[in-house]
């Protein structure tokens, strides 16, 4: 779902303009090698490896990226497609396995810049999609209300392979419950086209728990994706003790708050029509003040451990089990770039202890998603069929 910082006013000291003149030559390496791969596929450049993590049996590296801005910002601006060509391929190039989509973003658009982008290193990576708004197979027009029903998820995987240029899905996610179909129902849709080849792994977005219970009796689930960062902490009460107890790996999406805890938010910023966080009350002008007390305490771990804000969200995020990966996602090089660095960040067991109590200290005003969009969380699927 993520996602990030795009059009958030101002940078981060971390991007000064002495460092982005420094970063210069390593971008265009990037640009360079990224377009030298698209043209002859080979070999890349050793770089220093960002780790690898398990999913449930899936492996993937330790960060992922998230491509739904890539057709349309918050801000609604559309960013340039060979620039999110250059990204998905300059991330690889830094070790980025793991790619993040969805038939919603867009719709339809974002898997088809992912599957050009992917195309010269198609089997060297691992990349997700996901099924349930209820989006015209062939339009891409959103409609009203969801759709999980188990002929529609075989329609829309099949327009899925087609738009990300690939014979298989390695994780297809069920983006929401359908209230109107049992899970049971879904699983089999899924097993059926898991026996095809074209799914290999299964998963989840803001389900309820027992909707993820039943599902994972029906047929073994890899991972959840739920929102997850310093700002919203909801999942450690039930989502990630439930997916411990039955070795389900975890994707936060927006690790970084929609930008919030990159440190280019302040009092005074007000958010453009169209942009969902003008209706997000945690970012209204009344609670938005009150709630940079966590970014002002993200800044100073930064300046602590000589790292940019985001990286210490992020570094945050993978302390807190081996299974989170994070996929924050972005439109521009350098932020991408930063994000990988998370990886380089670490915490000693007593900071980490310093900085959860630290966070958990301060209570966030306001809520995560507006009423009409927090609704389809939660969601539990109907009973099976009798």
């Amino acid at each position: 779902m993520d996602k990030e910082r795009e059009g958030v006013l101002g940078r981060r000291s971390f991007l000064t303009a002495a460092g982005a003149v420094a970063a210069a030559p390593l971008l265009g390496g990037l640009h360079s090698r990224a377009s030298a791969q698209a043209a002859e596929p080979g070999p890349s450049i050793a770089i220093p490896s960002i780790g690898r993590r398990k999913l449930g049996a899936l492996d993937v590296s330790s960060v992922g990226l998230g491509v739904q801005n890539m057709s349309r910002t918050y801000q609604t601006t559309i960013p340039t497609r060979p620039e999110m060509i250059n990204i998905i391929r300059a991330a690889f190039d830094r070790g980025v396995t793991f790619f993040d989509a969805a038939e919603a973003y867009g719709p339809h658009e974002v898997e088809r810049i992912l599957g050009e982008g992917i195309a010269p290193f198609r089997d060297k990576v691992v990349i997700t999609s996901k099924f349930g708004w209820n989006i015209d197979l062939e339009t891409g027009e959103r409609r009203p209300g969801l759709n999980s029903r188990p002929d529609h998820i075989r329609l829309a995987v099949a327009g899925m392979l087609k738009r990300l240029r690939t014979d298989r899905i390695d994780l297809l996610y069920q983006h929401r419950v359908d209230p109107q179909v049992p899970i049971e129902d879904v699983a089999g849709a899924v097993k059926d086209l898991m026996a095809e080849g074209k799914v290999l792994h299964w998963g989840f977005s803001e389900m309820g728990l027992n909707t993820l219970r039943r599902a994972h009796a029906a047929l073994p689930v890899t991972a959840v994706q739920n929102e997850y960062s310093m700002l919203w902490r909801g999942p450690e009460r039930e989502v990630l003790p439930l997916c411990e107890s039955l070795g389900i790996g975890f994707v936060p999406w927006s690790p970084l708050g929609v930008g919030f805890l990159t440190g280019a938010i302040d009092a005074n910023t007000r958010f453009a029509d169209g942009d969902i966080r003008k209706i997000e009350s945690r970012f209204s002008p009344e609670n938005l003040p009150r709630n940079l007390r966590l970014v002002e305490l993200v800044k100073k771990w930064a300046a602590r451990k000589q790292a940019a804000p985001a990286q210490i969200a992020l570094a945050w995020l993978m302390a807190q089990k081996p299974w989170i990966v994070p996929i924050p996602g972005t439109t521009q090089m350098p932020h991408m770039l930063e994000n990988v660095g998370a990886v380089a960040v670490g915490f000693t067991p007593s900071e980490l202890a310093e900085l959860d109590a630290s966070v958990a200290a301060i209570e966030i005003q306001g809520a995560r998603l507006p009423d009409a969009v927090q609704v389809f969380s939660g969601v539990e699927a109907p009973p099976p069929r009798s």
